[in-house]
């Protein structure tokens, strides 16, 4: 029953306006909140990314709340990067069926356009699922943060927001993801540690990271753990105070 609430399309909405589809090839951009809540207006109904226009987008995020009405529902759809976003999802009226719906407290991947109406903006959605694995969430993530880098070839933030990093000397598809000169010396020198605790399940503690620099401030510590999980070279395991090398 919840797959089936989570798997209706909105009627109508199948077509996309010309400009769009040859700006976009119809691609469908994982995005955060916070992008999508910056993102320039192009037209009325139109928006872009770093000067891409978008088609479809999906997100992940916690449902706060509800609204059923008579022809849609709308969630608040939170991912903790910005404002919870307004989700609009079309019901059809003709089906006699009893309409169910998400709850509040569970996590969902939205697709959708971009709308926006009287200033407020929201995501007209095409599909709403269920997440049933919590890695989906962590993986959806990783696919924003490879999806923009790829596309903008930019630096970005924990909110997915573009930092003053110059990734000129990137090279993508590089499995480091950086050259050498891209990576401060500090920097080097935890990811060096981390690598080092790749096998360990839990990975290394804050505390046992600092142990092993005790040379470096905790703040040149934290401000470099930032930096490697923005890159995509550390992830937190058990909470936000262990962490582990991507590499194996």
């Amino acid at each position: 029953m919840w797959n089936q609430a989570c798997s209706q399309s909105p009627d109508g909405m199948t077509g996309q306006k010309a400009g769009i589809i040859k700006r976009t090839a119809l691609q469908i951009l994982p995005c955060t909140v916070s992008q999508l809540l910056a993102a320039s207006q192009v037209s009325s109904d139109n928006f872009a990314i770093c000067d891409l226009e978008l088609n479809q987008v999906s997100v992940v995020g916690i449902i706060r709340g509800l609204a059923p009405f008579v022809t849609n529902i709308q969630y608040s759809v939170d991912d903790m990067t910005g404002p919870p976003l307004t989700v609009k999802q079309w019901v059809n009226t003709e089906d006699c069926a009893p309409m169910t719906y998400a709850s509040p407290g569970t996590y969902v991947r939205v697709t959708g356009s971009l709308r926006s109406f009287n200033g407020q903006r929201s995501l007209l959605a095409m599909n709403i699922r269920c997440i049933e694995d919590p890695n989906e969430i962590t993986s959806h993530t990783l696919e924003v943060v490879q999806a923009h880098m790829h596309l903008f070839g930019k630096a970005f933030d924990v909110n997915m927001n573009t930092t003053a990093a110059s990734l000129s000397g990137r090279v993508l598809g590089h499995p480091e993801g950086l050259s050498p000169n891209d990576m401060s010396t500090i920097q080097s020198e935890v990811l060096q540690v981390l690598r080092g605790f790749s096998d360990c399940d839990p990975g290394i503690g804050f505390h046992e990271l600092q142990t092993q620099l005790d040379y470096l401030s905790p703040r040149d510590i934290r401000a470099s753990l930032t930096f490697l999980i923005n890159e995509g070279h550390v992830f937190c395991t058990i909470d936000e105070h262990h962490f582990r090398s991507t590499e194996h």
